[in-house]
Protein backbone atom coordinates (compact mmCIF):
# COMPACT_ATOMS: atom_id res chain seq x y z
CA UNK A 1 0.00 0.00 0.00
CA UNK A 2 0.97 3.18 -0.92
CA UNK A 3 2.14 6.45 1.57
CA UNK A 4 -0.79 8.36 -1.01
CA UNK A 5 -3.21 5.94 1.02
CA UNK A 6 -2.67 6.43 3.84
CA UNK A 7 -2.19 10.41 3.49
CA UNK A 8 -5.70 10.18 2.38
CA UNK A 9 -6.65 8.69 5.65
CA UNK A 10 -5.17 11.03 7.60
CA UNK A 11 -6.50 14.16 6.21
CA UNK A 12 -10.21 12.26 6.03
CA UNK A 13 -9.32 11.69 10.23
CA UNK A 14 -7.97 15.38 10.59
CA UNK A 15 -11.49 16.79 9.05
CA UNK A 16 -13.50 14.65 11.70
CA UNK A 17 -11.85 15.51 14.23
CA UNK A 18 -12.31 19.26 13.62
CA UNK A 19 -15.51 18.15 13.61
CA UNK A 20 -15.94 16.22 16.74
CA UNK A 21 -14.67 19.56 18.52
CA UNK A 22 -17.43 21.47 17.28
CA UNK A 23 -19.94 18.30 18.42
CA UNK A 24 -22.11 18.17 21.52
CA UNK A 25 -20.16 16.27 24.33
CA UNK A 26 -23.10 14.09 25.01
CA UNK A 27 -22.98 13.01 21.19
CA UNK A 28 -19.52 11.87 21.59
CA UNK A 29 -19.92 9.99 24.51
CA UNK A 30 -23.10 8.32 23.37
CA UNK A 31 -20.81 7.60 20.09
CA UNK A 32 -18.02 6.24 22.26
CA UNK A 33 -20.16 4.01 24.19
CA UNK A 34 -21.35 2.60 20.63
CA UNK A 35 -18.00 2.64 19.49
CA UNK A 36 -16.93 0.32 22.57
CA UNK A 37 -20.06 -1.88 21.37
CA UNK A 38 -18.99 -2.70 18.17
CA UNK A 39 -15.58 -3.22 19.20
CA UNK A 40 -16.73 -5.71 21.65
CA UNK A 41 -19.22 -7.44 18.91
CA UNK A 42 -17.27 -7.80 16.04
CA UNK A 43 -14.06 -8.81 18.12
CA UNK A 44 -15.92 -11.44 19.31
CA UNK A 45 -17.70 -12.26 15.80
CA UNK A 46 -13.66 -12.74 14.19
CA UNK A 47 -13.12 -15.50 17.05
CA UNK A 48 -16.64 -17.37 15.28
CA UNK A 49 -18.57 -16.00 18.72
CA UNK A 50 -22.08 -14.54 17.04
CA UNK A 51 -23.88 -12.20 19.78
CA UNK A 52 -27.11 -10.63 19.55
CA UNK A 53 -27.34 -7.22 20.53
CA UNK A 54 -29.51 -8.21 23.53
CA UNK A 55 -26.91 -10.74 24.56
CA UNK A 56 -24.10 -7.85 24.48
CA UNK A 57 -26.67 -5.67 26.59
CA UNK A 58 -27.56 -8.23 28.68
CA UNK A 59 -23.85 -9.30 29.37
CA UNK A 60 -22.60 -5.52 29.90
CA UNK A 61 -25.80 -4.99 32.50
CA UNK A 62 -24.31 -7.56 35.05
CA UNK A 63 -28.04 -8.41 35.85
CA UNK A 64 -28.41 -11.73 37.13
CA UNK A 65 -30.80 -13.80 35.08
CA UNK A 66 -32.38 -17.31 35.10
CA UNK A 67 -30.90 -18.82 32.40
CA UNK A 68 -27.31 -20.01 33.37
CA UNK A 69 -26.38 -21.69 30.59
CA UNK A 70 -25.10 -18.12 29.49
CA UNK A 71 -23.11 -17.17 31.94
CA UNK A 72 -19.71 -18.15 30.83
CA UNK A 73 -21.01 -16.78 27.72
CA UNK A 74 -21.35 -13.06 29.12
CA UNK A 75 -18.96 -13.79 31.50
CA UNK A 76 -16.13 -13.39 28.65
CA UNK A 77 -17.62 -10.72 26.76
CA UNK A 78 -16.94 -9.12 30.08
CA UNK A 79 -13.88 -9.88 30.50
CA UNK A 80 -13.30 -8.74 27.23
CA UNK A 81 -14.66 -5.41 27.95
CA UNK A 82 -12.37 -4.88 30.61
CA UNK A 83 -9.16 -5.78 28.36
CA UNK A 84 -10.81 -2.61 25.79
CA UNK A 85 -11.09 -0.72 29.60
CA UNK A 86 -7.06 -1.03 29.83
CA UNK A 87 -6.11 -0.44 26.60
CA UNK A 88 -8.37 2.77 26.74
CA UNK A 89 -6.79 3.97 30.01
CA UNK A 90 -3.22 2.99 29.17
CA UNK A 91 -3.87 5.37 26.27
CA UNK A 92 -4.63 7.75 27.58
CA UNK A 93 -1.99 7.72 30.52
CA UNK A 94 0.03 7.31 27.15
CA UNK A 95 -1.54 10.45 25.68
CA UNK A 96 -0.31 12.38 29.00
CA UNK A 97 3.19 11.44 29.06
CA UNK A 98 4.66 11.28 25.70
CA UNK A 99 7.69 11.06 26.93
CA UNK A 100 7.62 8.25 29.07
CA UNK A 101 9.06 5.00 27.42
CA UNK A 102 7.67 1.88 28.38
CA UNK A 103 4.22 2.18 27.31
CA UNK A 104 3.86 -1.78 25.53
CA UNK A 105 5.45 -4.14 28.37
CA UNK A 106 5.44 -8.19 28.38
CA UNK A 107 3.92 -7.69 31.92
CA UNK A 108 1.13 -5.21 29.98
CA UNK A 109 0.98 -7.96 27.05
CA UNK A 110 0.46 -10.92 29.36
CA UNK A 111 -2.18 -8.60 31.55
CA UNK A 112 -3.85 -8.43 28.75
CA UNK A 113 -4.05 -12.25 27.89
CA UNK A 114 -4.59 -12.99 31.59
CA UNK A 115 -8.49 -10.43 31.49
CA UNK A 116 -9.45 -12.94 28.56
CA UNK A 117 -8.39 -16.30 29.84
CA UNK A 118 -9.29 -15.73 33.94
CA UNK A 119 -9.91 -19.66 33.35
CA UNK A 120 -6.13 -20.81 33.02
CA UNK A 121 -5.32 -18.41 36.45
CA UNK A 122 -4.33 -21.69 38.37
CA UNK A 123 -1.82 -22.67 35.24
CA UNK A 124 0.31 -19.34 35.58
CA UNK A 125 -1.00 -18.34 32.15
CA UNK A 126 2.10 -20.22 30.01
CA UNK A 127 3.40 -19.71 26.85
CA UNK A 128 2.58 -22.39 24.28
CA UNK A 129 4.50 -25.04 23.56
CA UNK A 130 5.67 -26.84 19.95
CA UNK A 131 3.26 -29.57 20.70
CA UNK A 132 -0.08 -26.75 20.63
CA UNK A 133 -1.49 -25.72 17.35
CA UNK A 134 -4.20 -22.57 16.47
CA UNK A 135 -6.96 -23.70 15.03
CA UNK A 136 -8.22 -20.48 14.11
CA UNK A 137 -5.24 -18.88 12.51
CA UNK A 138 -3.31 -20.92 10.01
CA UNK A 139 -0.28 -18.49 9.67
CA UNK A 140 3.32 -19.75 9.88
CA UNK A 141 4.39 -19.01 13.91
CA UNK A 142 7.88 -19.21 15.21
CA UNK A 143 9.33 -22.28 17.48
CA UNK A 144 8.26 -21.88 21.23
CA UNK A 145 12.03 -20.82 22.14
CA UNK A 146 11.62 -17.92 20.48
CA UNK A 147 8.39 -16.36 22.32
CA UNK A 148 10.38 -14.55 24.89
CA UNK A 149 12.92 -13.04 23.34
CA UNK A 150 10.75 -12.75 20.44
CA UNK A 151 7.97 -10.44 23.19
CA UNK A 152 11.21 -8.12 24.15
CA UNK A 153 11.99 -7.17 21.01
CA UNK A 154 8.43 -6.60 20.01
CA UNK A 155 8.32 -4.55 23.06
CA UNK A 156 11.28 -2.50 22.28
CA UNK A 157 10.77 -1.82 18.51
CA UNK A 158 6.73 -0.59 19.66
CA UNK A 159 8.40 1.81 22.15
CA UNK A 160 10.80 3.71 19.53
CA UNK A 161 9.21 6.56 18.93
CA UNK A 162 11.87 7.96 16.16
CA UNK A 163 10.18 5.07 14.42
CA UNK A 164 10.22 6.21 10.41
CA UNK A 165 7.02 3.74 10.00
CA UNK A 166 3.63 5.85 9.60
CA UNK A 167 1.80 5.10 13.39
CA UNK A 168 -0.49 2.73 11.16
CA UNK A 169 1.72 1.00 9.77
CA UNK A 170 3.79 0.52 13.17
CA UNK A 171 0.73 -0.96 15.16
CA UNK A 172 -0.05 -2.80 12.34
CA UNK A 173 3.90 -4.19 12.30
CA UNK A 174 3.16 -4.83 16.04
CA UNK A 175 -0.21 -7.14 15.16
CA UNK A 176 1.38 -8.51 12.89
CA UNK A 177 4.68 -9.33 14.64
CA UNK A 178 2.95 -10.77 17.46
CA UNK A 179 0.72 -13.07 15.90
CA UNK A 180 3.62 -14.74 14.38
CA UNK A 181 4.94 -15.23 17.86
CA UNK A 182 1.61 -16.56 18.78
CA UNK A 183 2.80 -16.51 22.45
CA UNK A 184 0.00 -18.27 23.94
CA UNK A 185 -2.33 -21.56 23.59
CA UNK A 186 -5.28 -19.43 22.94
CA UNK A 187 -6.51 -16.22 22.62
CA UNK A 188 -3.83 -14.60 20.19
CA UNK A 189 -5.67 -12.40 17.89
CA UNK A 190 -7.60 -10.74 20.43
CA UNK A 191 -4.50 -9.58 22.08
CA UNK A 192 -3.08 -8.84 19.11
CA UNK A 193 -5.75 -6.57 17.95
CA UNK A 194 -5.68 -4.87 21.34
CA UNK A 195 -2.27 -4.17 21.17
CA UNK A 196 -2.83 -2.85 17.79
CA UNK A 197 -5.93 -0.67 19.23
CA UNK A 198 -3.68 0.69 22.18
CA UNK A 199 -0.82 1.73 19.72
CA UNK A 200 -3.27 3.49 17.69
CA UNK A 201 -5.10 5.20 20.29
CA UNK A 202 -1.48 6.39 21.64
CA UNK A 203 -1.15 7.89 18.73
CA UNK A 204 -4.06 9.65 18.47
CA UNK A 205 -6.30 7.54 15.95
CA UNK A 206 -9.32 5.98 16.41
CA UNK A 207 -9.43 1.83 16.90
CA UNK A 208 -9.67 -0.44 14.06
CA UNK A 209 -12.56 -2.51 14.79
CA UNK A 210 -12.70 -5.05 11.67
CA UNK A 211 -15.79 -6.23 11.08
CA UNK A 212 -16.99 -9.65 11.29
CA UNK A 213 -17.63 -10.35 8.10
CA UNK A 214 -14.11 -9.72 7.15
CA UNK A 215 -12.97 -12.92 9.57
CA UNK A 216 -11.88 -14.68 6.23
CA UNK A 217 -10.19 -11.97 4.85
CA UNK A 218 -8.39 -11.04 8.13
CA UNK A 219 -6.95 -14.76 8.58
CA UNK A 220 -5.85 -14.84 4.92
CA UNK A 221 -4.28 -11.41 5.59
CA UNK A 222 -2.34 -13.08 8.16
CA UNK A 223 -0.93 -15.90 5.73
CA UNK A 224 -0.06 -13.28 2.95
CA UNK A 225 1.75 -10.78 4.92
CA UNK A 226 1.76 -7.43 7.12
CA UNK A 227 1.20 -5.52 3.72
CA UNK A 228 -2.35 -7.29 3.54
CA UNK A 229 -3.15 -6.68 7.06
CA UNK A 230 -2.31 -3.13 6.19
CA UNK A 231 -5.02 -2.41 3.85
CA UNK A 232 -7.48 -4.15 6.10
CA UNK A 233 -6.71 -2.26 8.86
CA UNK A 234 -6.97 0.67 6.81
CA UNK A 235 -10.11 0.30 5.40
CA UNK A 236 -11.92 -0.31 8.89
CA UNK A 237 -10.12 3.05 9.70
CA UNK A 238 -11.68 4.65 6.76
CA UNK A 239 -15.43 2.39 7.79
CA UNK A 240 -14.79 4.13 10.98
CA UNK A 241 -14.89 7.70 9.40
CA UNK A 242 -18.01 6.84 7.25
CA UNK A 243 -19.85 5.49 10.45
CA UNK A 244 -18.73 8.45 12.57
CA UNK A 245 -19.54 11.06 9.76
CA UNK A 246 -23.35 9.15 9.82
CA UNK A 247 -23.92 9.48 13.40
CA UNK A 248 -22.63 13.07 13.96
CA UNK A 249 -24.90 13.85 10.51
CA UNK A 250 -27.92 12.27 12.70
CA UNK A 251 -27.01 14.18 15.75
CA UNK A 252 -27.07 17.60 13.71
CA UNK A 253 -29.76 17.19 10.95
CA UNK A 254 -32.35 19.69 11.70
CA UNK A 255 -35.52 18.72 13.01
CA UNK A 256 -38.38 19.13 10.11
CA UNK A 257 -41.44 21.08 11.57
CA UNK A 258 -44.57 19.83 12.12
Amino acid sequence: MGERRLRELDTKLQELSQRRQDADPKVLTSFQDRLTTLWLYHDQALEGVALSGDELQAALSHKAFADRSQDSLYQSIRDHKRAIDLVQEQSRLAASHADRPGLVTIPLLKRLHELLTPEDLAEGHPYRTDRLLHRLYHHAIVPATQIAPGLRKLCESVDDRHSPHHPILRATLAHFELMTLYPWPDQNGPVARLLMNLLLLRDGYPPAIIRGVERQRYHESLRAGSESLLELVVDSLDAYCTVCVQFLDTQTAPKRNR
